[in-house]
């Protein structure tokens, strides 16, 4: 009998053939002109078709939510008809796929931003990180706090976005509150020094992921909605202080909003797992619908994790290089090794030139 990691399952009103999610993965291949993806996109997308679940690379929500150089966005006519040829090539190969929805905040850079203004954050400090621009890495600007009355603009971003991601036939949505970027800034005191209804207590800090979530719920149901997080990271610049209270009371707002799974990065982003598995075991517990893990996972490190109470485990690196990883994983398959020249930006070349292990499949 197949382990359970490789068997179907249910993710709110979804059947999923397997456990193995992709991760989102940035590459820095959009097209120049209006942020959108582009042929090599659908057959990148497709190719992976066999995981049980895809989340795009994060798209961002609007111009301003924009901080690395030819990422895509899903909030333009432009962008949801690129989208919709690699939602339809995923589902013609049996797939399914959430767009995870990205707002950098101050992890941006002003040659991003329209006008050239400066990026906007809980406050004004400026993120001890770089982004990647047109050239290579840069230092991040100092952003500009948002004001609070322009927190109903952005929540009405995150709404736009989510109406955008439905009309190009994604199954549903993540919503992305890790890495440093513009919802984590508001969790982490070190990131957001407010004085108004966002800042300062926990419950201050995690409300406007609450409004964010209510404001997606008008457009798909809590059973179509993810939320990602990752409490122990210094992604972004951010501190992980008081990592169990906040990113508990922030894990109680996604169960008040019924949402499908939540996916939390165990420890540094792309780094050394530096939590505690007690601390996972008080998360897991805690949250209402599926947990999805993620951090530095294979295949034996999986199996355990579903046996031990993880409902889905994803995968970042490994798919890069292997395009049939869900089939592979099933077998026991070697894995072909993916190059980190080829990560971020470029194009055919390790992205969609792997091998498959067998051969690779055709749209059904």
């Amino acid at each position: 009998m197949p382990h359970p990691l490789f068997l179907p399952c249910q993710l709110g009103d979804l059947t999923l053939p397997n456990r193995i999610v992709m991760a989102p993965l940035t590459r820095n291949r959009a097209n120049l002109d209006g942020d959108t993806p582009h042929s090599q996109h659908v057959r990148y997308y497709s190719q992976r078709a066999g995981a049980g679940l895809i989340i795009s690379e994060g798209a961002q929500i609007s111009a301003e939510g924009k901080g690395y150089f030819r990422t895509p966005g899903i909030y333009t006519d432009a962008q949801i008809e690129a989208w919709s040829a690699v939602t339809d090539a995923v589902h013609d190969k049996g797939g399914r796929m959430f767009c995870q929805l990205w707002h950098t905040g101050r992890v941006s850079h002003t040659q991003f931003q329209p006008d050239g203004q400066p990026p906007v954050a809980p406050s004004a400090i400026r993120a001890d990180a770089q982004t990647f621009a047109d050239g290579g890495m840069v230092d991040t600007s100092m952003p500009r706090a948002l004001e609070t009355d322009e927190i109903p603009r952005l929540v009405n971003d995150y709404i736009h976005a989510a109406k955008c991601a439905k009309a190009a036939g994604f199954d549903g949505v993540e919503l992305h509150g890790a890495n440093g970027y513009l919802l984590d800034q508001f969790f982490r005191s070190s990131s957001n020094q407010r004085d108004d209804r966002y800042g300062g207590s926990v419950e201050n800090r995690t409300r406007i992921l609450k409004e964010a979530l209510d404001g997606l719920l008008t457009v798909w149901d809590g059973s179509r909605i993810g939320v990602r997080f990752s409490p122990f990271s210094h992604a972004g610049g951010v501190e992980p202080d008081e990592p169990m209270e906040t990113f508990l009371a922030a894990i109680a707002r996604c169960n008040s909003a019924g949402v499908s799974y939540v996916h939390l990065v165990e420890g540094e982003t792309g780094g050394e797992r530096t939590m505690e598995d007690r601390q996972i075991a008080v998360f897991r517990e805690a949250i209402d619908g599926a947990y999805m893990a993620n951090n530095g996972y294979d295949r034996q490190m999986a199996m355990d994790a579903v046996d031990g109470g993880a409902d889905l485990i994803c995968f970042g690196v490994p798919y890069l290089a292997n395009p049939d990883l869900a089939e592979r994983l099933a077998a026991g398959d070697d894995l072909n090794k993916p190059d980190p020249d080829t990560f971020y930006g470029g194009g055919a070349e390790g992205y969609v030139d792997h091998p498959f292990s067998v051969a690779e499949p055709v749209s059904a």
